[in-house]
């Protein structure tokens, strides 16, 4: 299996780079900062017309769709990532003013995980600086049901800003775009996920929500709890696409611990990172989420996309040709 990272790993979010090593925090005091704040900001309070858009994470699963959804929409879009046309470094606060001056809103995916230890102090200077130059609007991906993440969610909330979060729930695109998909292509998906049930939800949905709350009102202030229409066990979505590909495809349940150490040990983790991923993989797998949320079509006036669907898609695609 390939080296992951661990947005990857958690199936939450995606990677603006391939490195596996968990960053160090730092106190805010002894990171880099940017140039002060020029005299002349954008001052719209809420994104109108066709205001710039900054995507974090922008070539990520949520992130590259929230991006093609809003230039569709007609609304300037700017990718902020490390190699993108507009660079952003979490760990590099000089990059973060020239992203952010001039953009009205910004999709925000952090990197390696919102559950990360350091992401609150991270997410609540980035908030600030947003502030500052003039973006009044940040809608953040987050975990569903991971306490660790309620600091992170918190942290985006400061003056001269409005937020919404989107808890979302595994993402359907695991299988075939993230960590689940070797494992499709092998036989054997090797997950510490039990018998749980989890209702997958398809990352085109999330995208629909995060642009309506980006570009529409009615979402400051809120959260929305992001989940498809259907409870599966990891062993019943294994042989939704066993049948619509006709590969032998198999779920095999390890404990979180043997998971965690298997990365240590074949991909090369850090003992630390692979104790957080332990310790989250244990949580949020622990049928906490074993229910439907209503996030999707409070906000689209639509039912959530079926598991059943985008297997169907996903096979027809090739992506499991492999």
């Amino acid at each position: 299996m390939a080296r992951l990272t661990a947005r990857e790993l958690t199936g939450r979010m995606t990677t603006q780079h391939p490195e596996t090593q968990h960053p160090q925090t730092q106190h805010p005091d002894t990171q880099p900062t940017d140039a002060q704040p020029k005299e002349t900001r954008h001052t719209e309070t809420r994104p109108t017309g066709r205001p710039a858009v900054l995507v974090l994470g922008g070539t990520g699963k949520t992130g590259r769709r929230v991006a093609d959804r809003l230039v569709r929409a007609g609304h300037p879009v700017r990718i902020g990532s490390r190699s993108g046309g507009t660079p952003f470094d979490w760990e590099d606060r000089r990059t973060w003013g020239p992203a952010l001056d001039g953009a009205a809103a910004a999709y925000v995916a952090y990197y390696p995980d919102v559950c990360d230890p350091g992401a609150a102090t991270t997410l609540h200077a980035f908030a600030e600086r947003a502030a500052e130059y003039g973006t009044r609007w940040l809608v953040l991906l987050s975990a569903r049901g991971a306490e660790a993440a309620l600091p992170a969610e918190g942290a985006v909330r400061v003056p001269g800003v409005e937020w919404t979060v989107l808890r979302a729930s595994w993402f359907c695109q695991n299988f075939d775009e993230g960590v689940l998909r070797s494992g499709v292509l092998d036989g054997e998906i090797v997950f510490p996920a039990g018998d749980v049930k989890e209702p997958f939800v398809d990352a085109d949905d999330i995208a629909e929500v995060a642009v309506a709350a980006l570009t529409g009102d009615g979402h400051a202030g809120r959260v929305h709890e992001l989940t498809g229409p259907r409870l599966l066990t990891f062993a019943e979505a294994a042989a939704e696409i066993a049948g619509a590909t006709g590969r032998a495809v198999r779920y095999v349940p390890v404990s979180a611990g043997e998971y965690g150490a298997a990365l240590v040990r074949d991909q090369g983790l850090p003992d630390e990172l692979g104790a957080f991923l332990t310790d989250l993989f244990a949580t949020l797998l622990d049928g906490r989420n074993a229910h439907l949320a209503d996030g999707v079509q409070r906000v689209l006036g639509r039912a959530p996309r079926d598991f059943a669907d985008y297997v169907r898609e996903t096979a027809g695609s090739g992506a499991w040709a492999g």
